[in-house]
């Protein structure tokens, strides 16, 4: 780029963050090495990363720059970790002025960057139904096959139990599969409702076991299509029915229904809602099973604008206190509540290493973009369960008017 000079950034950073644990490469081949002579390192491939984080400074900036391709790590989880314990010095006005003359002058002559193709900029009133659906589509709808190069062969998208069987991935989730049905007391005769049931492996499981009527909903067509394939080659077309439906429009009522890492995507201004409808299709019998994230400290921010824009729009975990009052609000009963943390960041470990295997493929599927959004994506949720930033829980519910106090 005309006029781009990279040295003078190169001296107000060494200047303003004297202790570096991490190494700055730039375009022109001049380097900030760390001081301790180790750590991650950042590669800075042209002015237009420096642009990027002057558009929009702080997470954003640096996540297009990133998405991009224009600003390059060495490792991701070493950055991870960076980020988790790296205490940076305060930086104070006239630094910052410095800093920003200096990024200026790095950019050169160039005009600010687009943002990545893949960037989603959610429109419309927050969780409505048209905005909801397309979060969905713009996270799942990268292709069923991407999916298929990391997940198990049961397609679980969801955490799986190595807790109760660590042999296998697919081990793992069967265990997983199984006991939620256990916990539902699912069986012969049974009307189950699966809400948000990604391809089916949950769905196939309740045919399984003997229920009679099986509906499984997604707001993702391409994966309904795929998820009722899969039913078909199971044996159970017959009995279970796989559907693009919003959980604000169903109908009817079943004996069982399972909730598996769809409530974080519900909202903390419609968690009540969505524990009235859910309370709303249930028998006088009937069981609950909600499953999903939770954020654990009431201090910790929600997701940055990354997360936001590239990985998942709108997701909004709640507090686990907040899930079970909107549950208690709409009558229902809590039976057992179950804790898997470190079976999530077990799963998350597994399902980025077998991405990495198959990187060509992904990259062809996704474009280059995605592949960096997902990469870093599946670390930092793992990163994000190891130091209790989140949990999950699989919560079991019955109407209190039934009376229930069986527990698993």
């Amino acid at each position: 780029m005309p006029l781009a000079r990279p040295a003078p950034l190169r001296r107000e950073i060494e200047s303003a963050f004297p202790e570096r644990p991490f190494t700055v490469v730039f375009w022109d081949g001049s380097e900030l090495p760390a001081t301790g002579g180790e750590g991650p390192t950042f590669t800075v491939r042209s002015p237009q990363a420096v642009a990027h984080a002057l558009r929009a400074p702080g997470q954003l900036g640096l996540g297009r720059a990133y998405v991009s391709g224009e600003l390059a790590v060495d490792d991701i989880d070493g950055v991870i970790a960076l980020l988790d314990s790296w205490k940076p010095p305060p930086v104070d006005a006239t630094t910052r002025l410095r800093l920003t003359v200096a990024a200026i002058r790095a950019m050169g002559l160039t005009r600010p960057p687009k943002p990545p193709r893949s960037e989603l900029v959610p429109k419309g009133t927050r969780h409505s139904r048209e905005r909801d659906a397309r979060a969905v589509r713009h996270h799942y709808d990268v292709s069923n096959e991407f999916f298929t190069l990391f997940l198990d062969e049961s397609m679980t998208y969801s955490c799986a139990f190595f807790s109760r069987d660590d042999s296998s991935l697919e081990a793992a989730q069967r265990a997983k599969l199984d006991l939620t049905a256990e916990k539902l007391a699912i069986g012969s005769g049974d009307r189950v409702l699966d809400i948000g049931c990604g391809w089916g492996s949950f769905a196939i499981t309740a045919a399984e076991r003997g229920a009679e009527e099986v509906l499984g909903v997604t707001l993702s067509e391409p994966q309904a299509r795929l998820a009722r394939e899969r039913v078909a080659a199971a044996g159970f077309a017959d009995r279970v029915q796989i559907a693009v439906v919003d959980y604000r429009d169903l109908t009817g009522t079943y004996d069982a229904i399972a909730s598996i890492g769809m409530v974080e995507h519900v909202g903390a201004e419609n968690i009540d809602l969505y524990a009235e409808r859910v309370a709303g299709l249930l028998t006088p019998e009937g069981r609950l099973l909600n499953h999903g994230i939770t954020r654990l400290r009431h201090t910790d921010p929600e997701a940055g604008p990354f997360s936001e824009r590239y990985v998942f729009p709108d997701a909004d975990p709640v507090h686990l206190s907040r899930v079970l009052l909107a549950l208690e609000r709409a009558g229902l009963r809590t039976l057992h509540v179950e804790e898997y943390g470190d079976d999530y960041a077990e799963t998350l470990r597994h399902w980025a290493r077998r991405l990495d295997e198959n990187l060509e493929r992904a990259t062809s599927l996704a474009g280059e973009e995605r592949l960096r959004v997902w990469r870093l994506y599946l670390r930092a949720a793992r990163n994000g369960f190891e130091i209790g930033f989140t949990s999950i829980y699989q919560v079991l519910c019955s109407l209190a008017s039934a009376g229930a106090t069986s527990r698993p």
